[in-house]
């Protein structure tokens, strides 16, 4: 068997695989774009990479339920975090006419 078709069987590298690149997407958004919604989903893409690590480290470390209560609770505080990035990102938009971060880096008025 090659690498990929292990990687397409669903082993623990094929996840890995898929959290990387959610990771490095996420990284890349973060870093490239300049509109705050964006940076904010990318960070948002992040997070999931390390749900989606955490979780095949447990079903294949015995399926462990202490995991996946740690999961529940990550996406609760990013629902939590996406409610209070939404309304930052609205709030400066109100005040400031933009979401480009390079424009809205000065926030001292």
């Amino acid at each position: 068997m090659t690498g990929m078709e292990s990687i397409l069987q669903g082993g623990l590298q094929g996840y890995l695989v898929v959290a990387l690149f959610l990771f490095i997407l996420g990284l890349a958004t973060v870093l490239l774009r300049r509109t705050l919604l964006l940076q904010f989903m990318g960070v948002e893409l992040m997070l999931n990479a390390a749900n989606v690590a955490l979780l095949a480290f447990a079903r294949f470390h015995g399926g462990d339920a202490q995991a996946t209560v740690f999961y529940l609770f990550i996406i609760a505080v990013a629902a939590c975090e996406a409610a209070v990035g939404l309304a930052l990102v609205i709030g400066l938009f109100r005040h400031r006419d933009t979401t480009d971060s390079d424009r809205a880096a000065s926030l001292k008025q």
